[in-house]
């Protein structure tokens, strides 16, 4: 009788991750610290060198299959994958998020096999950057109320419109587009999922500047723009559940995976209380307490995005999972960037004071990836089952609700 503790021969163990991963990869030490969500970095180059040296081990999406940059893994497997990763510097993956975390996934669920073979390698080996084109001037929040138009004309459609806090659109060679192919239908059904060359003729890009001195944002200008049918992702009228796919990725934050919190393995502090230590910001009973408050709920949020992110990766939607996730997350990144910012006191209100990039940058967190509110509203609806808000536009023809005549 087979020994019911063994593991198959060809199960992966940690020793086994660690001894691929250190040709590839440096290990963290003490002085390792994350970069911050993009923020105050335009390194694409360390990025890219990552994914190109972790393709052919399939090591940043295991479970995509082998021949698109993955490696075909269990979910236990791509868990075990993850927790090893966290021990490596891994660096800021900001610019390649989209394409990894939410592009990808979407691809995989609706795109053709043709589609999968064209833009799943490039997007895991970091040859070809994404960005996603939903939100628009007049339909932020209100995602379904988008108005960039596409037009059939024989093997091709006919794009014309304008998005808005488009991320990453200035590296981007594609753009995942969500576009309205029928005004006639109800808002939600009218849609249709297209992947558009940003350098296409009628593609303008416009970088906006924001307040922490980035510019991953960008107004995209679409003025007649043509894309092959074939570039369609779904069938005609199913953008919405693209869409949704999409959108339940970019919740988990499935495109992240690896930056961990700086610590290497076996550290028991975190480094960013390690640095409020050095700049002895934690002499008092009230400053330590509020400390410790934030490691713990920093904690509970990593370990609810990790479940999130992994069911994501696992083939799955991770629903509203992904809202909790956002939502703990932001609150997170948030509480420790106000912290680190007080402790460095009158420092910390310049340039390149203590905390000061990630202060500035921490409002945009919970409008990023849909609002808190939004959030929330999926969370009461599908977790708590409480009543849904009005919604008189649902099955009325969008170009009569457009205009408000209901």
């Amino acid at each position: 009788m087979a020994n019911p503790s063994s593991k198959p021969a060809s199960a992966l163990v940690a020793d086994d991750i660690r001894a691929a991963l250190d040709g590839l990869l440096e290990r963290r030490t003490d002085q390792t610290r994350p970069t911050s969500m993009g923020a105050g970095s335009d390194d694409l180059d360390n990025g890219r060198a990552y994914l190109a040296a972790t393709v052919e081990g399939g090591w940043h999406v295991p479970t995509w299959p082998a021949i698109h940059g993955g490696r075909d893994v269990s979910p236990a497997e791509n868990q075990l994958i993850g927790s090893v990763l966290r021990e490596y510097v891994v660096p800021d993956l900001y610019p390649f998020a989209i394409g990894l975390g939410m592009v990808g996934p979407a691809l995989l669920a609706h795109g053709t096999a043709e589609q999968q073979d064209r833009w799943l390698r490039p997007i895991a080996s970091g040859a070809e950057i994404w960005c996603q084109m939903f939100s628009e001037p007049e339909a932020g929040s209100d995602l379904a109320n988008v108005a960039l138009s596409a037009e059939r004309d024989g093997d091709v459609w006919r794009l014309g419109g304008q998005k808005t806090w488009t991320s990453r659109a200035m590296w981007a060679e594609w753009g995942i587009c969500l576009a309205r192919t029928d005004p006639a239908q109800p808002k939600h059904k009218g849609l249709t999922m297209f992947v558009v060359a940003m350098d296409a003729p009628g593609v303008e890009v416009r970088p906006l500047r924001q307040m922490n001195n980035d510019a991953h944002f960008s107004e995209v200008f679409v003025n007649d723009a043509v894309v092959a049918d074939e570039w369609r992702v779904g069938d005609v009228g199913e953008g919405w559940r693209v869409a949704m796919t999409i959108l339940g990725h970019e919740r988990a934050g499935a495109g992240s995976r690896g930056g961990g919190d700086g610590a290497k393995r076996g550290t028991r502090v975190p480094p960013w209380i390690a640095d409020l230590v050095k700049l002895e910001a934690l002499g008092g009973d009230v400053r330590r307490a509020e400390a410790v408050s934030v490691y713990a709920a920093d904690m509970a949020s990593r370990w609810t995005v990790q479940r999130a992110a992994d069911e994501a990766r696992s083939g799955g939607s991770p629903g509203p999972a992904g809202s909790g996730a956002k939502l703990r997350t932001v609150s997170s990144y948030k509480r420790r960037a106000y912290l680190a910012n007080r402790a460095a006191g009158a420092a910390g209100m310049l340039e390149d004071g203590h905390g000061y990039i990630e202060t500035v940058t921490a409002p945009s967190m919970s409008i990023r990836g849909g609002t808190d509110e939004i959030q929330r509203n999926i969370l009461g609806e599908r977790v708590l089952g409480l009543p849904g808000e009005p919604r008189l536009d649902r099955d009325v023809p969008w170009r009569d609700s457009r205009k408000g005549m209901l």
